[in-house]
Protein backbone atom coordinates (compact mmCIF):
# COMPACT_ATOMS: atom_id res chain seq x y z
CA UNK A 1 0.00 0.00 0.00
CA UNK A 2 2.53 2.26 0.86
CA UNK A 3 4.61 1.33 -2.30
CA UNK A 4 1.79 1.84 -4.33
CA UNK A 5 0.94 5.62 -2.53
CA UNK A 6 4.25 6.62 -2.95
CA UNK A 7 4.32 6.08 -6.61
CA UNK A 8 0.65 7.65 -7.21
CA UNK A 9 2.05 10.80 -5.00
CA UNK A 10 5.10 11.30 -7.03
CA UNK A 11 2.98 10.77 -10.13
CA UNK A 12 0.74 12.86 -9.65
CA UNK A 13 3.44 15.82 -8.68
CA UNK A 14 5.06 15.19 -11.81
CA UNK A 15 1.70 15.05 -13.72
CA UNK A 16 1.05 18.54 -12.52
CA UNK A 17 4.55 20.61 -12.75
CA UNK A 18 4.37 19.44 -16.40
CA UNK A 19 1.05 20.06 -16.87
CA UNK A 20 1.96 23.87 -15.70
CA UNK A 21 4.94 24.39 -17.57
CA UNK A 22 3.26 23.24 -20.91
CA UNK A 23 1.05 26.43 -22.72
CA UNK A 24 -1.94 24.57 -21.93
CA UNK A 25 -1.35 24.78 -18.41
CA UNK A 26 0.07 27.99 -18.21
CA UNK A 27 -3.11 29.48 -20.30
CA UNK A 28 -5.10 28.01 -17.97
CA UNK A 29 -3.39 29.19 -14.80
CA UNK A 30 -3.34 32.86 -16.51
CA UNK A 31 -7.44 32.55 -17.43
CA UNK A 32 -7.78 31.51 -13.77
CA UNK A 33 -6.26 34.74 -12.53
CA UNK A 34 -8.31 36.59 -15.06
CA UNK A 35 -11.49 35.06 -13.64
CA UNK A 36 -10.32 36.05 -10.04
CA UNK A 37 -9.22 39.69 -10.72
CA UNK A 38 -12.79 40.18 -12.93
CA UNK A 39 -14.97 39.34 -9.41
CA UNK A 40 -12.56 41.47 -8.11
CA UNK A 41 -13.81 44.34 -10.21
CA UNK A 42 -10.08 44.58 -11.50
CA UNK A 43 -12.08 44.28 -15.20
CA UNK A 44 -9.21 46.20 -17.26
CA UNK A 45 -6.65 44.01 -15.44
CA UNK A 46 -8.66 41.60 -16.12
CA UNK A 47 -9.15 41.74 -19.74
CA UNK A 48 -5.73 41.85 -20.51
CA UNK A 49 -4.90 38.40 -18.86
CA UNK A 50 -7.45 36.65 -20.16
CA UNK A 51 -6.45 38.19 -23.51
CA UNK A 52 -2.76 36.87 -22.82
CA UNK A 53 -4.17 33.42 -21.95
CA UNK A 54 -5.81 33.25 -25.38
CA UNK A 55 -3.03 34.48 -27.57
CA UNK A 56 -0.35 32.40 -25.50
CA UNK A 57 -2.43 29.21 -26.40
CA UNK A 58 -3.14 30.15 -30.00
CA UNK A 59 0.66 30.72 -30.65
CA UNK A 60 1.63 27.17 -29.70
CA UNK A 61 -1.16 25.67 -31.32
CA UNK A 62 -0.11 26.75 -34.71
CA UNK A 63 2.19 24.34 -36.51
CA UNK A 64 4.45 27.04 -37.05
CA UNK A 65 5.47 27.56 -33.97
CA UNK A 66 5.27 24.63 -32.51
CA UNK A 67 7.36 22.93 -35.26
CA UNK A 68 10.00 25.27 -35.06
CA UNK A 69 10.24 25.30 -31.33
CA UNK A 70 9.99 21.13 -31.55
CA UNK A 71 13.03 21.18 -35.04
CA UNK A 72 14.99 24.17 -32.34
CA UNK A 73 15.33 21.55 -29.27
CA UNK A 74 15.93 18.59 -31.36
CA UNK A 75 18.31 20.70 -33.30
CA UNK A 76 21.72 18.56 -31.96
CA UNK A 77 20.59 14.97 -33.00
CA UNK A 78 19.68 15.04 -37.07
CA UNK A 79 18.35 11.74 -38.25
CA UNK A 80 21.57 9.37 -39.22
CA UNK A 81 21.64 5.98 -41.94
CA UNK A 82 22.21 3.45 -39.29
CA UNK A 83 24.88 2.21 -41.66
CA UNK A 84 27.04 5.39 -40.56
CA UNK A 85 26.86 4.18 -36.92
CA UNK A 86 29.61 2.98 -35.10
CA UNK A 87 29.49 -0.57 -33.59
CA UNK A 88 29.37 -1.16 -30.03
CA UNK A 89 29.08 -3.46 -26.73
CA UNK A 90 25.45 -2.66 -25.95
CA UNK A 91 22.16 -0.77 -27.17
CA UNK A 92 20.57 0.98 -24.44
CA UNK A 93 16.56 1.90 -24.84
CA UNK A 94 14.77 4.31 -22.89
CA UNK A 95 11.04 4.05 -21.95
CA UNK A 96 8.58 5.87 -22.68
CA UNK A 97 7.29 4.32 -25.74
CA UNK A 98 4.95 2.12 -24.42
CA UNK A 99 1.85 1.67 -22.13
CA UNK A 100 2.24 -2.22 -20.09
CA UNK A 101 -0.63 -3.94 -19.99
CA UNK A 102 -3.33 -3.16 -17.17
CA UNK A 103 -6.24 -4.70 -15.16
CA UNK A 104 -8.30 -2.83 -18.06
CA UNK A 105 -5.79 -3.13 -20.91
CA UNK A 106 -4.54 -6.81 -21.46
CA UNK A 107 -2.38 -5.49 -23.97
CA UNK A 108 0.57 -3.41 -24.02
CA UNK A 109 0.03 0.05 -26.03
CA UNK A 110 2.00 1.75 -28.46
CA UNK A 111 2.86 5.41 -28.44
CA UNK A 112 4.12 7.76 -30.49
CA UNK A 113 7.71 7.18 -29.32
CA UNK A 114 7.52 3.49 -29.93
CA UNK A 115 9.89 4.41 -32.83
CA UNK A 116 13.00 3.81 -29.75
CA UNK A 117 11.88 0.03 -29.49
CA UNK A 118 12.03 -0.53 -33.62
CA UNK A 119 15.43 1.45 -33.90
CA UNK A 120 16.89 -0.75 -31.30
CA UNK A 121 15.49 -3.91 -33.23
CA UNK A 122 17.07 -2.46 -36.64
CA UNK A 123 20.48 -1.86 -34.93
CA UNK A 124 20.56 -5.01 -33.48
CA UNK A 125 19.72 -6.87 -36.88
CA UNK A 126 22.40 -4.33 -38.49
CA UNK A 127 25.05 -6.00 -36.32
CA UNK A 128 25.78 -2.97 -34.18
CA UNK A 129 25.82 -4.62 -31.06
CA UNK A 130 25.19 -8.03 -29.67
CA UNK A 131 22.74 -7.15 -26.23
CA UNK A 132 20.22 -4.56 -25.79
CA UNK A 133 19.36 -2.83 -22.11
CA UNK A 134 15.43 -1.94 -21.92
CA UNK A 135 15.13 0.39 -19.03
CA UNK A 136 11.75 1.48 -17.54
CA UNK A 137 10.47 0.83 -13.80
CA UNK A 138 7.13 -0.44 -13.24
CA UNK A 139 3.98 1.48 -11.94
CA UNK A 140 1.98 -0.84 -9.31
CA UNK A 141 -0.98 -0.31 -11.75
CA UNK A 142 1.11 -1.99 -14.44
CA UNK A 143 1.12 -5.51 -14.60
CA UNK A 144 4.90 -5.72 -15.44
CA UNK A 145 7.52 -3.05 -15.98
CA UNK A 146 7.92 -1.37 -18.99
CA UNK A 147 11.20 -2.64 -19.53
CA UNK A 148 9.52 -5.96 -19.70
CA UNK A 149 6.70 -4.77 -22.01
CA UNK A 150 9.55 -3.28 -24.11
CA UNK A 151 10.85 -6.78 -24.54
CA UNK A 152 7.34 -8.21 -25.42
CA UNK A 153 8.07 -5.67 -28.40
CA UNK A 154 11.17 -6.60 -29.43
CA UNK A 155 10.83 -10.64 -29.48
CA UNK A 156 8.11 -10.24 -32.03
CA UNK A 157 10.41 -8.18 -33.70
CA UNK A 158 13.06 -10.97 -34.21
CA UNK A 159 15.35 -10.04 -31.36
CA UNK A 160 16.33 -13.10 -29.53
CA UNK A 161 15.39 -13.56 -25.72
CA UNK A 162 18.96 -14.17 -24.67
CA UNK A 163 20.19 -10.70 -26.50
CA UNK A 164 17.95 -8.69 -24.10
CA UNK A 165 19.09 -6.96 -20.55
CA UNK A 166 16.51 -5.69 -18.22
CA UNK A 167 16.58 -2.67 -16.46
CA UNK A 168 13.33 -2.41 -13.90
CA UNK A 169 13.59 0.07 -11.16
CA UNK A 170 13.84 3.40 -12.97
CA UNK A 171 11.04 5.81 -12.68
CA UNK A 172 12.39 8.57 -14.68
CA UNK A 173 15.22 9.61 -17.02
CA UNK A 174 17.28 9.92 -13.74
CA UNK A 175 17.01 6.48 -12.50
CA UNK A 176 17.16 5.19 -16.23
CA UNK A 177 20.56 6.66 -16.13
CA UNK A 178 22.23 5.72 -12.55
CA UNK A 179 20.28 2.18 -12.63
CA UNK A 180 21.20 1.30 -16.04
CA UNK A 181 24.98 2.40 -16.04
CA UNK A 182 25.70 0.28 -13.18
CA UNK A 183 24.28 -2.40 -14.93
CA UNK A 184 26.93 -1.55 -18.03
CA UNK A 185 29.66 -1.36 -15.68
CA UNK A 186 28.87 -4.47 -13.85
CA UNK A 187 28.85 -6.14 -17.40
CA UNK A 188 32.06 -4.64 -18.88
CA UNK A 189 30.13 -2.69 -21.35
CA UNK A 190 32.85 0.57 -22.61
CA UNK A 191 30.53 1.40 -25.35
CA UNK A 192 27.35 1.96 -26.07
CA UNK A 193 24.63 3.09 -28.65
CA UNK A 194 21.63 5.24 -26.58
CA UNK A 195 18.23 5.26 -28.56
CA UNK A 196 15.54 7.20 -27.51
CA UNK A 197 13.01 10.08 -29.12
CA UNK A 198 14.82 13.51 -30.51
CA UNK A 199 13.58 15.64 -27.93
CA UNK A 200 14.63 13.96 -25.54
CA UNK A 201 18.12 13.10 -25.92
CA UNK A 202 19.68 16.16 -25.08
CA UNK A 203 18.33 15.52 -21.42
CA UNK A 204 19.24 11.39 -21.84
CA UNK A 205 22.54 12.49 -21.94
CA UNK A 206 22.84 14.84 -19.60
CA UNK A 207 21.99 12.35 -16.86
CA UNK A 208 23.91 9.25 -19.06
CA UNK A 209 27.50 11.42 -18.37
CA UNK A 210 29.60 8.65 -17.52
CA UNK A 211 33.52 8.88 -17.56
CA UNK A 212 33.55 4.80 -17.99
CA UNK A 213 31.29 4.49 -21.01
CA UNK A 214 31.20 5.80 -24.07
CA UNK A 215 27.28 6.88 -25.64
CA UNK A 216 27.19 7.01 -28.84
CA UNK A 217 23.85 8.86 -29.43
CA UNK A 218 21.43 7.19 -31.94
CA UNK A 219 18.34 9.90 -32.22
CA UNK A 220 14.90 8.86 -33.50
CA UNK A 221 10.62 9.68 -33.52
CA UNK A 222 10.90 13.16 -35.07
CA UNK A 223 7.88 14.06 -34.55
CA UNK A 224 8.01 16.93 -36.96
CA UNK A 225 6.12 16.19 -40.37
CA UNK A 226 5.87 18.66 -43.52
CA UNK A 227 2.57 19.68 -43.76
CA UNK A 228 0.22 18.91 -46.89
CA UNK A 229 -0.13 22.60 -47.48
CA UNK A 230 1.45 25.70 -46.57
CA UNK A 231 -1.50 27.16 -45.24
CA UNK A 232 -2.15 24.59 -42.97
CA UNK A 233 0.67 25.59 -41.15
CA UNK A 234 -1.71 28.37 -39.68
CA UNK A 235 -4.41 26.60 -38.79
CA UNK A 236 -4.19 25.87 -34.66
CA UNK A 237 -4.63 22.22 -33.93
CA UNK A 238 -4.09 19.65 -30.87
CA UNK A 239 -1.65 18.40 -32.46
CA UNK A 240 0.78 21.04 -32.85
CA UNK A 241 -0.34 21.94 -28.89
CA UNK A 242 0.72 18.34 -28.01
CA UNK A 243 4.15 19.04 -29.61
CA UNK A 244 4.52 21.80 -28.43
CA UNK A 245 3.88 20.91 -24.78
CA UNK A 246 6.41 18.28 -25.45
CA UNK A 247 9.09 20.68 -26.23
CA UNK A 248 8.21 22.92 -23.57
CA UNK A 249 8.33 19.55 -21.17
CA UNK A 250 11.93 18.21 -21.90
CA UNK A 251 13.28 22.33 -22.42
CA UNK A 252 12.09 22.96 -18.61
CA UNK A 253 13.34 19.41 -17.51
CA UNK A 254 17.26 19.66 -19.18
CA UNK A 255 17.43 23.33 -17.69
CA UNK A 256 16.40 21.59 -13.97
CA UNK A 257 18.81 19.57 -14.41
CA UNK A 258 21.95 21.66 -15.39
CA UNK A 259 20.45 23.86 -12.35
CA UNK A 260 20.46 20.93 -9.77
CA UNK A 261 24.18 19.65 -11.44
CA UNK A 262 25.43 23.36 -10.72
CA UNK A 263 24.58 23.13 -7.18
Amino acid sequence: LMLFLTWNVMYLIDKLLIFLVSPLGTALFIGLLACLLGFGQRKRLALTFGFTAWAWLLIWSLPMTSDSFHNWVSRDYPAISISNVEPADAIVVLGGGLSPADRINPESDLNQAADRMVMAAKLFHAGKAQKIWLSGGRHPNFLTSEAQAMADFLLLLGVPKTAISLEELSRNTRENAKFTIDQLEAAGVKKAILVTSALHMRRALGNFTNQTIMLIPMATDYGVRMQASIWQNFIPSTEALDRSSQAFKETAAWLLHKAMRML
